[in-house]
């Protein structure tokens, strides 16, 4: 085959490091956002948090309406000559030049993510320290060797609680039988299978109730011989979690009142009793890590107009320094110069990046709130359909910006604070020919199961009929799959004794 040169023409479209960044930054959360800016001043001597914070980041970012004010101007531009540095906040922005300095570093401006250490793990021979506490944030396993630390048993016992902790799971419930425990260990050490169950029972002792048991039953019936023998309707709750718990699982209290002769109402207390009992013991023993959220933006209803504004405290002023930036000269190529000449225009680039953020946030916000008003004034039932697309449309932006802008950011509004996500739902056809949010569809259902008869509890079929003479359509597996989303159990699990 002849070897040759071939000249070939074609389009295609890159994206700049500038739209690179931006984009970056507009999808990150808040929390994120903060550590990516702290990076960004720790790795670019021309960044700088100003000392004087009297200006608020969102005085120049409200938008009222009813009527809106569409015509409102979002951006502030403030030029910047390359021999003096001038100050920018989150709502200013520097004129970026149309020649970039080719030799300029883009992974010095986008420092790549480095992974967190890793939390310090357990040993897993780990057996405790007598001076040790069990903390609230420790986990189930670390408090049952806690426990196991201040327990008198024998070395050959020790090794059995250690191998039956280990086997037991985050909700405490013991995911191998005793034969499987004293299969594992009987080949290393001598012991009986009822030294097995022995210890079994010692850890069933421990702290939360319930752990360790190789059932639901056998882990109520724990915490049931835990409770005062004076508690109220103790030996009733006992018969019916020994003897009638098919039965109490599938609503069957007529059959319960009849075995056990009971009154309905004491039958009641009776339940009352077993409801306070905790399944999953080793779950709620270990509360889970708080997170908390920060809003992006506030919603607020003012004089009659509701107003949108950005949260002013969820990342830092931002400037460039003044000293840094004069010692720029145009005509020197020196190493040092071309530093500081490199990290003033990624400065700039990054200050841009921010304002760029705070604008299209601001402008997705406001959309959504002008569009989903009602839900503000009257609730969750009051939600209008809404997709990408008409968000996209009204902003004049590509739907995967919008996507991006309304990702991981929250709203904080006077019924609570939502993800910007929440405000968008599928639509369903009503019988008038409109349109109706299946956000608001879950709302109703979920305001006809509050309201039912606890005795003779809606069915799926029921609420969509119910739902067809408000003039909503919605077929019987779409209801079901709506209550599933919403955590309500089927209405043979809703039944209760009034």
């Amino acid at each position: 085959m002849k070897q040759s040169l071939q000249l070939k023409l074609g389009q295609q479209l890159t994206m700049t490091p500038q739209l690179q960044q931006a984009i970056r930054l507009l999808q990150l959360s808040t929390l994120d956002l903060q550590q990516e800016i702290q990076e960004a001043l720790e790795s670019n001597p021309l960044l700088e948090i100003p000392e004087d914070e009297s200006h608020e980041i969102g005085d120049d970012q409200t938008d009222g309406f009813d009527g809106i004010n569409d015509g409102q101007e979002l951006e502030k531009t403030a030029s910047e000559n390359f021999d003096e540095g001038t100050e920018l906040g989150s709502t200013e922005v520097a004129n970026i030049p149309d020649d970039l300095p080719v030799d300029t570093q883009w992974d010095d401006l986008l420092p790549s993510a480095s992974a967190s250490a890793p939390a310090p793990s357990a040993d897993e021979n780990f057996e405790g320290d007598i001076g040790a506490t069990s903390t609230g944030s420790d986990s189930l396993r670390e408090q049952l060797l806690w426990q196991l630390s201040l327990t008198r048993l024998s070395d050959t016992d020790r090794l059995i609680a250690l191998s039956i902790i280990d086997a037991t799971d985050d909700n405490g419930r013991l995911l191998l039988t005793e034969e499987d425990i004293y299969n594992s260990l009987v080949n290393d050490i001598e012991i009986d299978p009822d030294e097995v169950v022995a210890v079994l029972h010692r850890l069933q002792q421990f702290e939360p109730s319930g752990v360790c048991a190789r059932s639901l039953q056998e882990c109520l019936q724990i915490q049931l011989n835990h409770l005062p023998a004076s508690t109220p309707w103790l030996d009733q709750a006992k018969l019916i979690i020994g003897r009638y718990l098919k039965q109490l699982a599938t609503s069957d209290y007529a059959q319960i009142l009849r075995r056990t002769r009971l009154q309905e109402h004491e039958l009641k207390d009776v339940l009352n009793l077993i409801q306070s009992l905790d399944p999953n013991p080793g779950h709620t023993a270990v509360p889970e890590e708080i997170e908390y959220i920060v809003p992006d933006v506030f919603v607020s209803k003012k004089d009659g107009r509701w107003l949108v504004e950005l949260n002013p405290d969820i990342a830092p002023k931002l400037r460039i320094n003044n000293n840094y930036a004069s010692l720029i000269k145009r005509a020197d190529n020196s190493a040092d110069n071309m530093f500081l000449r490199d990290n003033l225009q990624e400065a700039r680039w990054f200050l841009k990046s921010l304002h760029n953020r705070n604008e299209t946030l601001m402008k997705v916000a406001t959309r959504i709130v002008e569009h989903q008003r009602n839900f503000l004034e009257y609730g969750a039932e009051a939600m209008k359909p809404l997709v990408l697309h008409d968000i996209a449309a009204a902003v004049e932006m590509h739907e995967s910006t919008i996507s991006r802008a309304t990702t991981n950011k929250y709203m904080h509004t006077p019924r609570g604070i939502f993800e910007l996500k929440y405000f968008f739902s599928s639509h369903v056809a009503t019988a008038a020919g409109g349109e109706c949010s299946s956000t608001a569809i879950r709302a109703l259902i979920k305001k006809l199961v509050a309201a039912e008869n606890p005795r003779r509890p809606l069915s799926d079929n029921k609420i969509t009929l119910l739902l067809q003479e408000q003039g909503i359509s919605v077929a019987r597996r779409t209801i079901a799959k709506y209550r599933d989303t919403l955590f309500i159990p089927p209405s043979n699990e809703r039944k209760r004794l009034v």
